[in-house]
């Protein structure tokens, strides 16, 4: 080479650096491809040079691939409600109704660190490979922060209870754990269903969820509000249904006013899948498809997960919608895959290095288990029947659930080579000269077609009998997945099958002492079953390490600590109908009906006691706060966790107020004869109230704060266990 053209090559390199300190010229083909330029450029340059054909692919949840400018093909589903879903071996963790019960914030945020592991994980593998298809990406539609209204909904073992404040506590620190804070995400989360979504599961494709504005803003936003403003979810996944009126994915008031411009949500919304196809075929508020895509585009609806938006041509032929309509989309959809670093080069984001041997990792099989441990809530233990003791001479262990791994698995989960069920964690915990024996004895949810009674005699040989009972994924959850379920996933009724009602009975005429397992992602409610047994311990749908788990509290190697994160109704006949979502007469919130379990109930082997507490004033001014103090000191013998928890309960009774509403709570660990002193700070929002149009209203008042291991009611006084002190807080 020689001087001249060496020089000119030089002076070339130097201009291009000057001009382009990211250096594009050497390493970036395109400037949306240089890391160093703002989001906002990145995605304008890209968005400048697709075709209208190619932009309006792009909103669709199978992106294809652009090949002239090495844009790879993208799809955006992908699941991690308890763990990577549908995407081969992956650590499988209690389903969201049992994280709910460990009112555990830290568990939570870990448990988001490690899926988010595990998910660029995989990419990182898949991309390898080049399989890009469905549940292979890293845009996670997870969690699911809807209110658990109704025990009668399916789905709501996906969500983490019927709290607001709880819901939106837990929900936000998995989005912290999942996204992280680093330049690039660690994965992308997502809120869903906005909004107001909590079945019936046969009419959500064309039902109107009516509910007034109060309800609206303090029962079912508070939790999306947390997410989006505090967590910083990156993704909002529309309902099927519609609210007021308007379909949920086309919604100006919820997506716009509320969602953009009051909370200034800045990632992206989808529709829930194939939910444009119910505005014209169930909701009617469309005449056909084109007119769906554009009715969605037009109100914000980013990405279309279905097949509604490929009509968006139409659309844009027939001047339903505009090019400007699609590019401000595009706009607020794709900057999602640029914080993911999905167009940076290769090897440049940090993430891009994580191998597979995180996946399934001995410190995430760990985590499941403490999750587990940590989700078990003991209803009842009469006469401290549990723990059992290792040794003991003789065990029977009967019920359709003790073996059944769809009772671990629950729905949206993934697969795994290691699963332990409730039968296998027993006899793991018994000694070696225990006799231990297992028959199934009933069906899970229809009698046996041979009435013989094989099952009472060993009973009554037995030192104890463990029966469990209960249901599975099959009987409950999403329309489709939910098979044995004769509507649609949904429950008719809300205690245990009848089937195992009786065989319960049939076995406790013969038993020593009855220990009750219950697994299901609900309130299963039978009041019958506490009168019964002995010892009653719930277990949800406790993951792959539940059954070990359960073992393990059963035989007193640790102690229970789980807490219901929803409130256990004695009858259906003490519930509003369930198309009803007015709030008057649900949850602990609204309840003026004695209850089977109340909210925040759970037992444990230890013995915790409230000792004492403080306020550092009796007064709550505006703008102010306070400290709230107390000391709980375990006289047990047995170490354990508890769960400490703050309610405030208005006096003077303001039009629709709760009679008590959650706060704050706190999981602590206290061993045998320790004391721990525990601080709340509480603020104005915590006395205040939405009003009609979302905006904070400080109200003026008596109010009495409750601190103590259950929620104030005399259900929880009556069952054991539980107490709390009160003070009196003047607001000015």
């Amino acid at each position: 080479m020689n001087l001249i053209k060496m020089k000119s090559i030089i002076s070339l390199i130097i201009l291009c650096v000057y001009l382009f300190p990211g250096g594009i010229c050497a390493q970036h083909e395109y400037p949306f491809n240089n890391p160093d330029l703002a989001i906002e450029k990145r995605v304008n340059d890209l968005i400048n040079r697709l075709t209208i054909e190619e932009k309006i692919n792009q909103l669709m949840f199978e992106a294809p691939g652009i090949e002239r400018l090495g844009v790879r093909n993208y799809s955006w589903w992908n699941e991690c409600l308890h763990g990577i879903a549908r995407n081969g071996r992956a650590t499988i963790f209690p389903q969201a109704i049992g994280l709910g019960a460990t009112f555990d914030q830290d568990l939570m945020f870990r448990i988001g660190e490690a899926i988010a592991k595990e998910g660029r994980a995989k990419y990182n593998a898949n991309k390898k490979t080049g399989y890009m298809d469905r549940y292979a990406g890293l845009t996670y539609w997870s969690p699911n922060v809807n209110l658990f209204r109704d025990p009668r909904w399916g789905r709501g073992q996906e969500t983490y209870g019927e709290d607001p404040y709880h819901i939106g506590e837990m929900g936000a620190s998995f989005v912290k754990g999942l996204q992280g804070d680093a330049k690039h995400m660690k994965v992308a989360a997502m809120a869903k269903h906005y909004a107001v979504h909590s079945g019936p599961e046969k009419l959500r494709h064309e039902f109107d969820a009516k509910v007034s504005r109060y309800d609206l803003w303090n029962t079912y936003l508070p939790a999306f509000e947390k997410l989006v403003v505090d967590a910083k979810v990156e993704g909002v996944m529309g309902a099927y249904n519609r609210t007021n009126g308007d379909p949920c994915c086309a919604h100006p008031y919820l997506m716009n006013e509320v969602l953009r411009k009051k909370w200034k949500f800045d990632g992206y919304f989808v529709s829930d899948c194939w939910a444009l196809v119910d505005f014209h075929s169930g909701h009617r508020v469309s005449p056909n498809p084109e007119s769906a895509a554009s009715l969605a585009l037009s109100n914000g609806c980013n990405l279309n997960c279905g097949s509604t938006y490929p009509s968006l041509g139409e659309a844009l032929e027939q001047k339903l919608i505009s090019e400007e309509i699609i590019d401000r989309n595009l706009k607020e959809l794709l900057p999602t895959r640029f914080r993911l670093g999905l167009f940076d080069p290769e090897g440049s984001v940090t993430f891009d290095h994580i191998a597979t041997d995180v996946v399934r990792a001995k410190e995430h099989l760990d985590l499941s288990y403490e999750a587990a441990a940590k989700s078990l809530v003991l209803l009842k233990n009469q006469d401290d029947v549990l723990p059992l003791d290792p040794n003991i001479q003789s065990v029977f262990v009967t019920g359709p659930m003790a073996p059944d791994i769809q009772a671990l698995l629950a729905n949206y989960y993934g697969v795994s080579d290691n699963l332990t069920t409730i039968l296998e964690g027993i006899v793991s915990n018994v000694s070696d000269h225990t006799a231990i024996r297992y028959v199934q004895g009933a069906l899970m949810d229809r009698p046996n077609v041979n009435p013989m009674d094989w099952y009472s005699e060993e009973a009554e040989i037995a030192d104890v009998t463990i029966a469990c009972m209960g249901i599975n994924q099959l009987m409950e959850g999403e329309e489709g997945e939910a098979i044995a379920s004769p509507s649609f996933g949904d429950r008719e009724y809300i205690n245990l099958p009848p089937s195992q009602l009786e065989f319960l009975k049939l076995i406790k005429s013969k038993s020593k002492k009855l220990v009750v397992i219950i697994t299901g992602g609900s309130a299963i409610s039978s009041p019958e079953v506490h009168q019964m047994a002995d010892a009653i311990l719930y277990a949800w749908y406790p993951g792959e390490r539940g059954g070990q788990a359960v073992g393990d509290v059963l035989f007193g190697k640790l102690s229970p600590s789980g807490k219901l994160p929803v409130t256990f109704v004695k009858t259906l006949e003490d519930l509003p109908p369930y198309e009803d979502y007015d709030m008057k007469g649900r949850t602990y919130r609204y309840m003026d009906k004695e209850v089977l379990y109340p909210f925040g109930f759970g037992l444990n082997f230890g013995d915790v006691q409230v000792q004492d507490l403080t306020s550092s004033s009796k007064i709550i001014r505006k703008k102010k706060t306070i400290s709230i103090t107390t000391t709980l000191k375990n006289v047990g013998k047995n170490s354990t966790d508890e769960v400490v928890q703050l309610y405030i309960s208005p006096m003077d009774n303001p039009k629709h107020t709760p009679n008590s509403e959650l706060k704050r709570f706190k999981r602590i660990s206290l061993d045998s004869g320790e004391s721990k002193t525990i601080s709340f700070e509480l603020n104005c929002q915590d006395f205040s109230f939405y009003d009609n149009n979302g905006n904070v209203k400080y109200h003026k008042g008596e109010y009495q704060i409750h601190l103590g291991t259950s929620s104030p009611s005399k259900e929880s006084i009556d069952l054991g266990g539980a107490q709390w002190k009160t003070i009196h807080i003047k607001s000015k």
